[in-house]
């Protein structure tokens, strides 16, 4: 018995109506023919069973039909959305997604910069502003590079393009939200300080701080990581205080949930002795106990804006010169891990009680 041979573009134009060149189009650049037309391609691709040979598309375009995410921690929570995001873009535009962990201890310098050659990338999405500048320009043939573009973080020595939550008005909701609860001794528990993201969210913070006449009080800012751990180290310089703030606002919700658990653990209630904000809004942080009042960024629009923003880059096929930066407002999720301060009882009140 003969075997049925393949559907061929020529069989989707007759069923369309159209010619071959239109077919073409409507699958490789769908913006470029009406609605009507492109509706009437997929309908007899779909009815004559014909699939793109992205392999063969690829050869022709010189194109790799791949993207590059690196991401500095696949383990945190907080990129999920993201990468979500960023994967139901490109995968609509016919796009595959090869993720690289930036933070690996066995990835390399080198091995990162094979990944991001344009002989094995169309464009590469970076949640990493810590990454050297010359790893970003890597010239291929003719001097031919990759669109880079920007997620979260940013390059702080080169003008990338990039999309980002807006950083300062999230610092600025938690603090006044502290501050209308009565607080008047609040702190930070700071990332990284060699990355831009929390260099950004710190002196937001103060900046935040000084505007509502607050002190800032530099024994009150505490070093982080963004991790778990960090989180339970700053908890513990907490305790060590002898003058301590009634209110901590923390890099991100890792850092937060981590101080909040090891306070448990000493036998301090949050909110009751200590208020505490988180950032990022994580899907543990409605769940967790207390719930963590934090500033929710729109992680999955992070993510599918960016994926748009690099398509856009690798169709006009350039860098973006201008270097677009766009930047998402954020919201304060207030739930139970903040309070107004329980007033300190003086030696007078606590004498006369006594008596």
């Amino acid at each position: 018995m003969k075997q049925k041979s393949a559907p061929k573009i020529i069989d989707v134009a007759r069923v369309a109506g159209v010619s071959t060149a239109t077919v073409s189009r409507a699958l490789s650049k769908p913006e470029s023919v009406a609605k009507s037309t492109r509706e009437a391609v997929l309908a007899a691709a779909a009815a004559t069973g014909y699939r793109i040979n992205v392999a063969a598309r690829n050869l022709r375009s010189r194109r790799t039909g791949a993207v590059v995410v690196l991401v500095p921690n696949l383990g945190n929570p907080f990129f999920s959305q993201i990468l979500a995001g960023i994967e139901a873009t490109l995968s609509s535009k016919g796009l595959s997604i090869l993720m690289v962990d930036t933070m690996q201890s066995g990835t390399r310098l080198d091995f990162i910069r094979e990944y991001v050659h344009p002989s094995r990338a169309d464009g590469v999405i970076v949640l990493d502003g810590s990454l050297p500048q010359d790893l970003l320009r890597p010239g291929g043939e003719n001097g031919k590079q990759v669109p880079v573009v920007f997620a979260c973080e940013w390059h702080p020595h080169e003008d990338f393009p990039s999309v980002r939550a807006d950083n300062g008005q999230g610092a600025r909701l938690a603090i006044e939200h502290l501050a209308a609860l009565g607080h008047e001794k609040i702190g930070y528990v700071n990332g990284p300080e060699a990355n831009v993201l929390s260099q950004f969210r710190l002196n937001a913070t103060k900046k935040a701080l000084a505007d509502l006449g607050k002190t800032v009080n530099e024994h009150w800012f505490l070093k982080g990581d963004f991790t778990l751990q960090s989180g339970v180290l700053a908890a513990r310089k907490w305790l060590d205080m002898t003058d301590r703030p009634t209110a901590l606002l923390c890099a991100n919700d890792e850092t937060a949930i981590g101080l909040i658990s090891e306070l448990h653990q000493c036998g301090v209630h949050v909110p009751d002795e200590l208020s505490v904000v988180g950032f990022d809004d994580v899907d543990i942080a409605q769940h967790y106990i207390p719930a963590l009042t934090t500033v929710w960024q729109p992680r999955f629009e992070l993510g599918t804006t960016v994926a748009q923003m690099l398509v856009d880059g690798i169709s006009q096929g350039d860098l973006n010169p201008d270097a677009p930066v766009m930047t998402l407002p954020v919201k304060l999720k207030v739930r139970k891990s903040t309070a107004a301060p329980k007033p300190v009882a003086s030696k007078t009140t606590a004498a006369t009680t006594a008596a």
